[in-house]
């Protein structure tokens, strides 16, 4: 596709990966961070109508000044589209006002994305009560990817006919759409949670004794949720525990917590980088690109 992909050094991996993936060429955002903190970026002087930016919006905070920066220029320095590629999007989980006076970040946010740019592509959105991220984020062309049949194909290699177990309700979605793909059984927790880091979790009625059980998730943040679940796995007699998850977010203990409470393997896709990470989302991107441009020409 004709274009060009715009990215931070920080980045220079995945754009490296995705670049020739969706036939674009690569051009890095120069960043001077000023003694006050205030940042200077700069983009090529000319830049042609379709503009791609990667950026995944974990850490999200200076992130967000990034695109307002990089998107208000591109836009003086000839580009008539811009796309954002964000493998993971942030500030997606707070959909509502839970007590009054609580900002709603997912409108605000989204809202934010959608003055910014015309077409948004992600993996995995942790969205909760919204059914349609163009409903969170309202760009003309909204793309939700998702890298459950990707973790569910990395399960499959390591463990034989594992049982996909997905450690909340929220999590069905992806557990069911791996599962059905590979003809693998696969249930689904209960929980509830009573803070950041205390969560109560009760197993699906479903004999796991003596069987591989995959834990197969959209985000691993503290990981209390699945070390209480691997936990409760383990004393119901599983074989083996592993985590399959698309974001390794993993702040702080988490990875250490979950592996001390019994998970074997952490997989995880490079839609975040981490250590984990075993399986690539760029074929998936590069593809929703290809789509993007197709319709756009239409």
């Amino acid at each position: 596709m004709e274009g060009i992909l715009l990215h931070f050094d920080d980045e220079a991996r995945v754009a490296a990966k995705l670049a020739p993936a969706a036939d674009l060429r690569a051009a890095v955002i120069e960043r001077h961070r000023f003694p006050d903190g205030e940042l200077r970026l700069r983009l090529p002087a000319v830049l042609p109508p379709q503009v791609i930016v990667l950026r995944g919006l974990h850490e999200p905070n200076e992130k967000l000044v990034e695109l307002l920066l990089t998107a208000r220029s591109a836009r003086t320095l000839g580009a008539r589209r811009l796309t954002l590629v964000a493998p993971y999007l942030g500030y997606m989980r707070q959909d509502a006002a839970f007590r009054p006076g609580e900002a709603v970040s997912q409108t605000i946010v989204g809202g934010f994305l959608a003055e910014l740019f015309d077409a948004l592509i992600t993996v995995d959105p942790h969205l909760h009560r919204v059914l349609h991220l163009s409903d969170a984020v309202p760009v003309e062309q909204a793309v939700a990817l998702s890298a459950a049949e990707l973790l569910a194909s990395v399960a499959l290699a390591h463990r034989e006919r594992p049982l996909l177990l997905g450690p909340d309700e929220e999590a069905a979605q992806w557990v069911e759409a791996g599962a059905r793909a590979f003809g693998l059984d696969f249930a689904v927790c209960t929980k509830h949670r009573h803070g950041d880091h205390e969560v109560e979790i009760r197993l699906p009625e479903v004999d796991v004794s003596g069987r591989a059980v995959v834990i197969l998730d959209d985000v691993a943040s503290t990981g209390r949720t699945v070390a209480r679940a691997a936990t409760l796995l383990r004393a119901a007699g599983a074989a083996s525990v592993d985590l399959a998850v698309t974001h390794a977010l993993f702040a702080g203990d988490a990875l250490a917590t979950v592996r001390a409470a019994g998970v074997e393997h952490v997989w995880s896709t490079d839609a975040i980088a981490h250590e984990t990470n075993v399986a690539s989302v760029t074929a998936l991107i590069a593809a929703a690109l290809s789509r993007l441009a197709e319709h756009s020409d239409d």
